[in-house]
């Protein structure tokens, strides 16, 4: 029988109020409360390196940052996230190498069930989320669950990513969509 942790790394309804998956807020809630009360970067990227799943070279996240475990949130190389990151990590988030996020962008990877009866019983799931490598995600935008975002895109801020985004173009909107490819002109 599966753990309400592994019903929730593998995409299955699962209970949030589960005595381990509790004890892993608390963990992480405690790393992200030192982290933001930190005010040397260096100290502040050994605390990510601690909490985060894997961590590349050169990360740089301005506080408040907050997140549900941390231990599910992987970033490449040359990471940068503004200020009021958001990252709901109750699947795996993986990161690739020179993205950065303007301010208050948001992952969410945790969804809740449409139907009354399920979701008043306390189920929740959750989908992960991939983001490729060379990704400029502007601020005030909200990547949703199961979505994946390909390499070398813009997303435009205020964006909702509702659906996966392609390689190679700028896109925005709620929903988010495809504006136009990136071409040697934008060099």
């Amino acid at each position: 029988m599966k753990t309400e942790k592994e019903k929730m790394l593998a995409g299955e309804l699962y209970l949030a109020q589960d005595e381990e998956l509790k004890k892993d807020r608390q963990k992480a809630l405690k790393f992200t409360k030192a982290f933001n009360s930190e005010d040397e970067p260096e100290k502040r990227a050994a605390i990510v390196k601690e909490l985060f799943e894997s961590v590349g070279k050169q990360l740089y996240i301005e506080p408040p940052f907050r997140c549900d475990y941390g231990c599910n949130i992987g970033v490449g190389n040359n990471f940068y996230a503004n200020y009021d990151c958001i990252i709901l990590d109750v699947n795996k988030v993986k990161i690739g190498s020179n993205v950065m996020f303007g301010p208050r962008v948001c992952i969410y990877t945790a969804g809740h069930p449409i139907d009354a009866n399920i979701r008043s019983a306390g189920l929740e799931f959750g989908l992960p989320v991939t983001i490729g490598d060379n990704v400029w995600i502007g601020g005030n935008s909200v990547i949703l669950p199961a979505v994946t975002v390909g390499n070398n895109v813009v997303i435009g801020a205020g964006s909702v990513v509702t659906k996966d985004i392609p390689s190679g173009v700028v896109a925005a909107g709620n929903p988010c969509r495809v504006i136009r490819k990136i071409t040697k002109d934008d060099k």
